[in-house]
């Protein structure tokens, strides 16, 4: 099998398993069977028996298979992705600062605030805007399998913890649901909800800027590449 082959089979392989062993049926099954801790201890190991590979396999073998697109020497291209890095970042963080919900307690509110207002899966989405960027830069059919995994585990992902919220907390969540969106900013757009001055996620703002050019400096040395062309 050639090196486009095996990011492939690794690729599927990861979403796959992530899919199967976090899907409701499983996931109960198993934490019936083992226990809470277990469960996410064999949900760890598998991540990690698929994902080491996949990541040896594609560092091994970059810009493998016929070149899809080429995209690098146009500049608006080149800017949107660092848009999208810088967006990535910014959520990615501010997901620490204000918690996706998949993770409130459930006794704790609902009432979105900060960043999740612009979405209520800001790590999930920060995951898929990181795919884009790369996919926009690295037309290769093996980068593109490879970076095109995170927009797929972000979007299946959030609906994924959107139905087992709904599950485990009914209304409360659904309510949350109707206030927000997956979609950066549909709900503001919308009028779903409104956004206060205190809402500015100014410390992931900062953070995401600061990220951003720490990785321009370091992305030429640990990844390759010169990220400014």
């Amino acid at each position: 099998m050639d090196p486009t082959g095996w990011i492939a089979l690794w690729a599927v392989s990861f979403l796959g398993s992530h899919l199967i062993i976090s899907s409701s049926a499983v996931r109960a099954s198993l934490i019936s069977a083992v226990g809470e801790q277990p469960y996410r201890g064999i949900y760890s190991i598998v991540a990690a028996a698929t994902l080491g590979p996949l990541i040896y396999e594609f560092a091994r073998n970059k810009h493998a298979g016929p070149l899809l697109w080429y995209l690098r020497a146009v500049a608006p291209i080149r800017w949107l992705a660092w848009i999208l890095m810088l967006t990535a970042l910014i959520l990615f963080v501010g997901s620490f600062i204000n918690p996706n919900p998949a993770g409130m307690a459930p006794g704790g509110t609902m009432e979105p605030r900060g960043i999740l207002k612009i979405t209520r899966h800001p790590s999930f989405v920060a995951f898929s805007l990181f795919g884009i960027a790369h996919i926009l830069m690295n037309g290769w059919a093996g980068d593109v399998i490879f970076f095109g995994m995170f927009p797929a585990l972000g979007i299946i992902g959030g609906m994924h913890q959107d139905a087992r919220k709904i599950r485990e907390l009914g209304d409360r969540y659904r309510e949350l649901v109707a206030h927000t969106s997956f979609v950066p900013f549909a709900a503001l757009i919308s009028g779903q909800v409104r956004w206060a001055s205190g809402d500015t996620p100014w410390a992931a703002i900062g953070a995401g800027v600061v990220l951003t050019a720490v990785i321009l400096a370091l992305h030429p040395i640990i990844f390759g590449g010169n990220p400014l062309g």
